[in-house]
């Protein structure tokens, strides 16, 4: 099968390499997947400056989600069958012609939806869902403030918290992706260039719940902007990681402070998780109210191309790779 291979194992952009390998097999437990199309995540460009190394097991390949079609199943998989249309969280080897993946792992692609707009779910679904629903505590009536907006797991955040009946306060830099977030559905969208982001928020009513992608630039904000037991959770720092904060204020407003990481869940964690996606998101999924944007495709042996868009941040959702 076809791979993209980083040579050198880190580097830039232009170390990823088209490469050949043995297709994998599919042991019990396991479904293989023939890939149409992967999804591109923030994480992948970490694992590929050498960062953020693969858990324990995974394939050293990367790609964190995929849909396409099962092409054969492994002992004791009674669920699936060959030839269903599947989309699937990995803890790697998405950036193939073929993977395997933990059957529990794997969702329904919906009637309607094609294999690159089901290839960006399982990423974003499962942390947007993880970190916002569940460790958030987003409850119907509630706001979120989501900085990054328009990101992939940004926009994918504010469709499901409009789905679940919530409030939207969406940051994003520029007056295009202003615009794109309010298209979305925010329902207040600040640009982070002109704004003034506290008073905005402050007007707006505060925020229940802060999805953070920011860090540091922005502790001292979202101390600001969360409403009295509000819950600030950190998925990501691209500002950096390091933050003094006052953590008297954090008592005073009964602040609960949280983040997480998705890819080195265990298996059986990952497969709870699975369970409460396809209860709670996927009827949003099949009636159109969650359908992340695709900014572009490319086919598989231009990765190189793909990361280098994904690095320029002039996007509005997320990249695909086809087979």
């Amino acid at each position: 099968m076809r791979v993209i291979e980083i040579e050198g194992g880190s580097g830039p952009a232009e170390a990823l390499r088209p490469a050949d390998r043995p297709d994998p097999v599919a042991r019990a437990g396991e479904v293989m997947i023939r890939v149409h199309a992967a999804g591109i995540n923030r994480p992948d460009l970490l694992q590929r400056n050498g960062v953020y190394p693969p858990p324990p097991g995974a394939s050293d390949i990367m790609g964190l989600e995929v849909a396409g079609e099962v092409e054969a199943l492994g002992e004791g998989v009674t669920r699936w069958a060959v030839g269903d249309r599947v989309c699937a969280l990995l803890g790697g080897g998405g950036y193939a012609d073929r993977v395997v993946v933990d059957a529990r792992h794997l969702l329904p692609i919906p009637d309607g939806l094609d294999y690159v707009q089901a290839a960006v779910l399982p990423e974003t679904v499962f942390t947007v869902f993880a970190n916002v629903f569940e460790a958030g505590g987003l409850k119907a009536g509630q706001t979120l403030l989501i900085h990054g907006a328009t990101s992939g797991i940004g926009v994918t955040a504010i469709q499901m918290a409009k789905a679940a009946g919530a409030t939207v306060i969406a940051t994003s830099r520029g007056a295009d992706k202003t615009a794109a977030a309010r298209a979305l559905g925010a329902d207040v969208s600040l640009d982070a260039k002109t704004d003034d982001l506290a008073a905005a928020i402050a007007e707006a009513g505060g925020a229940d719940v802060v999805l953070d992608m920011v860090g540091r630039d922005y502790a001292e904000l979202n101390l600001k902007a969360l409403k009295a037991g509000g819950r600030w959770v950190v998925i990501a720092s691209l500002s950096g990681s390091k933050v003094e904060i006052d953590l008297m204020r954090v008592m005073l407003k009964r602040l609960v402070l949280t983040g997480s990481t998705l890819r080195s869940r265990s298996a059986d964690e990952k497969a709870r998780l699975t369970a409460a996606v396809e209860a709670t998101v996927w009827p949003w999924v099949v009636s159109d109210a969650v359908r992340p944007p695709v900014q572009a495709t490319f086919p598989l042996e231009r990765a190189a191309d793909a990361h280098r868009a994904l690095e320029a941040g002039d996007h509005v959702g997320k990249f695909v790779l086809t087979a």
